[in-house]
């Protein structure tokens, strides 16, 4: 009798590190949402509301980009490419 084969839980996975384009995507995000914070402090009625919860979000992306475990990239030597 053949045995039967299961796949492995999705549970059991171990966890992958975090890259350089989730860092990226953070970085974004607070970025982006300080932009806007800005645009609604500039406009004639300056919508502080928005600006404060757009402020929030910013700050909440750099608390997460702050607790990311990244881990440094090793690369082959350096180049100073403006020396050639």
């Amino acid at each position: 009798m053949p045995t039967a084969m299961h796949p492995a839980s999705p549970c059991a996975a171990p966890a992958l590190p975090v890259n350089e384009l989730a860092a990226s995507q953070l970085f974004a995000a607070a970025e982006n949402a300080l932009s806007v914070a800005l645009y609604h402090l500039r406009q004639p009625s300056a919508n502080v509301p928005g600006a404060a919860r757009k402020a929030v979000q910013a700050l909440a992306a750099l608390n997460q980009l702050r607790a990311l475990p990244l881990e440094p990239v090793v690369s082959g030597p350096a180049t100073n490419w403006l020396e050639g």
